[in-house]
This record gives structure tokens, C-alpha cells and sequence, in this order.
């Protein structure tokens, strides 16, 4: 667990958070809550959170560690930021307010009572907003853990047999992962809905919120996932999500969550492999 990798911080919850430090032989993951998960090449990112407290760890500034380099196109948005996961082929573009995480960061989350910390479901290259939107010191040990307010990532989707299964799935993983575990009886699941982006990218889109999730702690509240699942230029299965925090006042709008996914588009540079 050495390499370089940040201390982990405390964990709270059901919220696990990750930062990731690239080697030649692997890329290791420091998580809240976890300790540390090695993803080899061909390791795949859809075991993998986000409104989580945030991690020590830095990541550089320029545009190639964050994702918006390596031959993607400009944003499609004037002023915004591109975010590229080219593991998964994949572009998309956030507004400025958002901070984009470096290209090899994975964020996840896992069962509470999970002694394994195995993730249910993840995100690489994430953005995120907000990332002090809440501070809270619930277990009194003098350490506040920091929350973010929403993020918005991508993920391979090894498995799945049809884009509906796998933006439902996704979706309903994240909520109950992040805000209503162990319970599945607060997750409403919307409808698949066909859904294509301006770029032309066709897929299927599903949205989960949660509804009276009890409050714990401060920062806790009810959740929202989008999934827009499709095909990369490999003919393979991945998604785009947002997942934060619902029916609160800073509530990112459908509007600007629309905004954004309609933005994603393919990224042919990237190696698109499992």
C-alpha cells in the first residue's frame, strides 16, 4: 500500500470516496473507508462515488491529467470544460464550476457491512461540484469530513445484454449505495426513455431518486441518478451518470443535467478495452 498513495480518510457511512495514483505496473486506490484497491490493466471502472468526503489527494492541473487532451474535441459549450475517459471512449463537457478530477480517478461505493469493501458500482475521470458543499463532524472525533454536492462520471458496463438494463441498474446502484442503503424500498425508478445526444450518440436513459431517507448526520439527504447507457466506438457497453443530492435548496436542476449529457459523444482515440 505503498507507491505513494494519500492516508484514507475516515470513513462515514454509506459514502466512500477514491483517489487514484498511476504507475507503470497499475493504478492504485486510495478510498475512504477501503484502504486500497489495485486496478491492473483491463481492471474495469464500473465497480466503482461521489457526494462522499473528500480526499487528500491532489491532481495536477493540466488539461491531460484532467481529461480534456489527447486529440478529443473542444467543449460543444462555450466556456465549459471537457472531460474525457478514454478507457471507455468516452467525451463529455461540464460547466466551469465544476471540478474535474484527474483522468485515472475512480470514484465508488460499497455495501456498509461489507468487510471485503467489494465496490458495487463506480465512476472514472469524475466531475464534481461543490466538493465542500456540506461539513460535519457527526461522530465527534474532531476530524469534519467534507461532502460534494453532485458529481457526474462514466463507466464500462461489462455484462450488461441491453442499454436499458444497464442505465437502470446503474442508477438505482448509486442511490441506494450513496443515500438509502440498506433500504430499496425508498429508490423510485423511473422508465427507460430513448435518448440521443447532440453528437448523435443513441442510447437509453434512466433516472432513480430517492424519497425519505432518514437523517443521521447533517449532511445527509435524498439521492438522484441519471444513466445514459449506450455503445463506445468498440461496440461495447458503457454509461454516463450524474448522482448527487435531491430535494435540497443547491439541487442541481434536470435542466443543467440535460444540458450536460447532451454533450456526450464518443472519444475514438481511446482504447475502449475491458
Amino acid at each position: 500500500m505503498g507507491m505513494g498513495a494519500p492516508e484514507p480518510p475516515r470513513p462515514r457511512r454509506n459514502r466512500t470516496t477514491t483517489a487514484v495514483v498511476a504507475t507503470s505496473a497499475a493504478i492504485v486506490v486510495a478510498c475512504a473507508a477501503v484502504g486500497y484497491l489495485v486496478l491492473r490493466d483491463g481492471g474495469n471502472d464500473e465497480a466503482g462515488p461521489q457526494p462522499t468526503p473528500t480526499s487528500s489527494a491532489s491532481a495536477s492541473a493540466d488539461d491531460t491529467d484532467r481529461g480534456a487532451g489527447g486529440g478529443g474535441s473542444g467543449p460543444l459549450v462555450p466556456g465549459w470544460n471537457t472531460v474525457v475517459n478514454a478507457k471507455r471512449g468516452i467525451t463529455f463537457d461540464v460547466p466551469a464550476s465544476w471540478q474535474r478530477q484527474s483522468a485515472n480517478w475512480v470514484s465508488y461505493v460499497t455495501e456498509n457491512d461489507d468487510p471485503q469493501e467489494k465496490p458495487l458500482v463506480g465512476m472514472m475521470a469524475p466531475a464534481v461540484l461543490k466538493e465542500k458543499w456540506c461539513t460535519s463532524d457527526d461522530d465527534k472525533d474532531g476530524t469534519p469530513e467534507e461532502f460534494s454536492l453532485a458529481s457526474v462520471g462514466t463507466t464500462g458496463e461489462q455484462g450488461a445484454k441491453s442499454a436499458a438494463e444497464a442505465a437502470e441498474n446503474t442508477a438505482e446502484t448509486w442511490v441506494y449505495g450513496l443515500y438509502t442503503q440498506p433500504d430499496r424500498s425508498r429508490l423510485t425508478v423511473g422508465e427507460p426513455e430513448s435518448f440521443r445526444t447532440k453528437s448523435g450518440v443513441e442510447g437509453s436513459l434512466v433516472t432513480v431518486t430517492s424519497s425519505g431517507s432518514p437523517k443521521k448526520g447533517k449532511c445527509d439527504s435524498d439521492g438522484k441518478a441519471v444513466t445514459f447507457a449506450f455503445k463506445n466506438a468498440e461496440g461495447r457497453f458503457v454509461s454516463w451518470t450524474y448522482v448527487g443530492a435531491h430535494g435540497v435548496p443547491d439541487e442541481v436542476s434536470d435542466a443543467t443535467i440535460r444540458q450536460i449529457l447532451g454533450t456526450v459523444r464518443l472519444f475514438e482515440d481511446g482504447n475502449g478495452q475491458d
